[in-house]
């Protein structure tokens, strides 16, 4: 799944997302509104991981997401 289809399902993943990344809330997930960076960004902060862990980590949640 490439950025533009993670953001334009937003709404549909981000359930999906919120059950991967509990820690993270329902406003910062409305803020990210479906943009990669801005996952990245909240999951490195909120789990202490390096940036390119986060990727790594939504680039998992993009391949299995199921939308």
């Amino acid at each position: 799944m490439n950025s533009d289809i993670l953001q334009g399902k937003w709404k549909q993943i981000k359930g999906q997302a919120k059950q991967k990344w509990g820690e993270l809330t329902d406003d910062e997930l409305d803020q990210i509104d479906g943009k990669r960076d801005g996952l990245v960004g909240k999951i490195q902060e909120h789990y202490g991981i390096a940036k390119s862990e986060a990727e790594q980590q939504v680039a998992q949640f993009e391949t299995s997401c199921h939308c």
